[in-house]
């Protein structure tokens, strides 16, 4: 194994799937590169359709690749399966259990498919579920199966670990009893793949972080990096007596643009501190009052509605652009 697959635990290179045939193809993954690295936490976001769960699949190794290249380990995950499957632990969005076995008996189950599997009442306890070992699966609340779900991925003491949806139907504790867990075992050297619809869940959890769209990736990055990349916000009700051009030069506190709602107006920033010091300068020189001043970065959510909504308007053309280069090639074949 060389240093980059040392250091690079999932490799994804160039990496496409196409679904169907005889013309009627449909390219879920259109060439998605990324890596990820030991013991970092990667979360892949994007809308219903983006390709997420197509290119997981891909680098489970549960279906082959049309084109391009994934390692797990330094391991082709599909055509190396053996060596990748028991060094691995999946949370599927859906586990799909026995429903008259008890949870200690869904876990022994499990168990006993698992290489090196960890006794089952220690993952059960590790997961909140060892109150609930005698309950049969059938009168789980839809939490609490998610919850035998992440128990069962952790059988194997896993070193790189899938989680899909993993806090699906869970309420806010349990939410954030799976997010410290989660960090937890990332803290522990294991890597953790991710996919969620839970915007806050992605910022709070993942080091890394991509965004899907159409089957390409439209980012990657920290979701700080991510967010960074879109205006924070400056808002504040005007003083009595002023209007917007009462306030220093917009331009030159390095605002970038702003929207009035009666007296109050919300700017946008790229450089925060900037701002918001020149205002609260300006404000006390001229012993006014910012009333309801409410100074933030932008969000993830934000970033991803954006990068969303950027990659649509992007995407309008490709469908004539696609047509025009199938129309070449067949007149180029034709020839």
């Amino acid at each position: 194994m060389n240093t980059n697959e040392r250091d690079h635990v999932i490799e994804v290179t160039d990496l496409r799937r196409v679904y169907g045939g005889g013309g009627r193809e449909f390219e879920a993954v259109r060439g998605v590169t990324f890596s990820v690295g030991r013991g970092e936490i990667f979360a892949l976001l994007g809308t219903n359709g983006a390709g997420k769960t197509s290119t997981v699949e891909l680098i489970e190794g549960l279906a082959p690749a049309t084109g391009g290249r994934v390692r797990v380990l330094g391991h082709d995950p599909y055509t190396e399966r053996a060596a990748v499957r028991p060094r691995i632990g999946v949370m599927l969005q859906e586990g799909g259990f026995p429903s008259e076995l008890t949870v200690a008996e869904t876990a022994r189950m499990w168990a006993g498919c698992t290489s090196g599997a960890r006794p089952a009442d220690q993952v059960l306890d590790r997961a909140g579920l060892a109150h609930r070992s005698g309950v049969r699966v059938k009168q789980l609340s839809g939490g609490e199966k998610r919850r035998l779900d992440l128990a069962l991925a952790l059988l194997g003491d896993p070193e790189v670990l899938f989680l899909d949806e993993p806090t699906t139907g869970l309420d806010v504790e349990g939410r954030r009893s799976t997010w410290e867990l989660v960090r937890e075992l990332r803290d522990g050297g294991t890597t953790v793949l991710l996919t969620t619809h839970y915007l806050e869940e992605a910022e709070s959890l993942a080091d890394r972080l991509a965004i899907l769209h159409e089957g390409r990736v439209a980012t990657v990055g920290t979701p700080a990096e991510v967010t960074a990349s879109q205006p924070s916000h400056v808002s504040f009700e005007l003083p009595d007596g002023y209007f917007p051009g009462d306030l220093p030069p917009l331009p030159e506190l390095g605002v970038s643009g702003h929207e009035t709602a009666g007296r109050r107006i919300r700017l946008r920033t790229g450089d925060l501190q900037r701002t918001a010091t020149a205002l609260l300068v300006w404000a006390e020189r001229a012993r006014v009052e910012l009333r309801g001043l409410d100074v933030r970065s932008a969000s993830l959510e934000e970033a991803f509605l954006r990068i969303s909504r950027d990659a649509v308007a992007h995407s309008t053309d490709a469908p004539t652009q696609t047509a025009k280069t199938r129309k070449a090639r067949t007149r180029g074949t034709a020839a």
